[in-house]
């Protein structure tokens, strides 16, 4: 199976110029041409930013909201105390605690997509700043938020995090091959706007400095920056 896999990886990758870039609608495409696996794959987009990933107010990170959604509905554990329990439960929280919830995730508990706290919550939440690291819950996502249930049922519909790894690359999903290409176009421009309204003051020179898109067992597409940022929602 995996020799297979490896076949169908390099055929597909002799279809991509190493160095080629393509427009937007043609890479969209070919993404979709690519794709072999016996499963939907999911389709992610990486974006390298010209920024320095050591300075906190270079910290690029936010939420978004696609039009067509993920193609996956996340799993959201929550950290919530008194009624705001019950409300989150409702919402459709996968798991919902205080104490006992950090507890868990602190001996290894990983069953979660996506963490939101209520405010209040973020006194216990602390702790784990180190273990989660840009998976903490804050404000600046969107996560950190006095209305748990809203946050809970609009990851649980379409709500989408990026967030900036340690090589200044955002890695984030806009949909799934199955998806046409259309949907996988407008969920893209949210995500390029967003990205680009994030872009901090204290950055200096070329902001998005590449842009590669690829299903999830297929080779990247490297897109043309200036015609994805210039179809920017």
């Amino acid at each position: 199976m995996a020799g297979n896999q490896g076949k169908r990886y390099r055929a597909a990758a002799e279809k991509v110029g190493s160095r080629q870039v393509y427009p937007v609608d043609e890479a969209l495409a070919l993404v979709k041409q690519l794709a072999s696996a016996g499963f939907d794959e999911t389709v992610e987009v990486a974006i390298k930013l010209g920024v320095q990933p050591g300075k906190g107010d270079q910290n690029v990170r936010g939420t978004i909201v696609l039009p067509h959604g993920t193609g996956k509905v996340p799993r959201v554990a929550v950290f919530a105390e008194g009624e705001t329990v019950r409300a989150a439960e409702a919402a459709g929280a996968d798991r919902v605690g205080g104490e006992d919830l950090v507890k868990a995730i602190d001996e290894g508990w990983d069953e979660f997509d996506i963490l939101v706290a209520q405010p209040s919550m973020m006194r216990v939440v602390g702790p784990l700043g180190k273990k989660l690291g840009p998976r903490m819950p804050s404000k600046k996502a969107g996560n950190v938020t006095d209305d748990v249930a809203a946050a809970v049922a609009a990851l649980k519909s379409g709500r989408a995090e990026f967030k900036m790894d340690r090589g200044a690359v955002l890695h984030v999903s806009i949909g799934k091959v199955s998806f046409d290409a259309q949907q996988l176009k407008e969920n893209l421009q949210v995500l390029m706007g967003a990205v680009i309204a994030a872009r901090p003051s204290s950055a200096s020179g070329r902001y998005i400095r590449s842009i590669a898109v690829s299903s999830s067992m297929g080779p990247g597409i490297m897109l043309d920056t200036a015609d994805a940022t210039a179809q920017a929602a």
